[in-house]
C-alpha cells in the first residue's frame, strides 16, 4: 500500500483523533444537549452602519472566526443574560 504524504494541517488533524477519549452516557447526552441549544435554526436579515459592521468584522478576525459567527455569538450572549 502507498503511503499518502500528509500535509501539516491534515497531520495535526489526524494526531488529534489519538487523542480521542471515551465519555459516559451522561456526558454524551449533555454534549449532545449542547450542540443542539447551539444549532442555528432561524435566519436573521438585519440592516446596521457600515462602520460598525467593518469594526465587527476586525474583531472577528483578530479571533481568527467568520464575523458571521462572531455576531451570532455576540447576540447569544445578550439574549442569555
Amino acid at each position: 500500500m502507498k503511503k499518502i504524504k500528509l500535509t501539516k494541517e491534515e497531520q495535526a488533524i489526524e494526531d488529534s483523533l489519538e487523542e480521542f477519549v471515551p465519555v459516559s452516557d451522561k456526558e454524551y447526552e449533555e454534549i449532545a444537549r449542547a450542540i443542539a441549544a447551539y444549532r442555528k435554526d432561524a435566519v436573521l436579515n438585519i440592516r446596521i452602519n457600515k462602520y460598525d459592521l467593518t469594526h465587527l468584522k476586525q474583531k472577528a478576525q483578530k479571533l481568527g472566526i467568520r464575523y458571521q459567527t462572531f455576531i451570532a455569538e455576540i447576540l447569544h450572549r445578550v439574549a442569555q443574560a
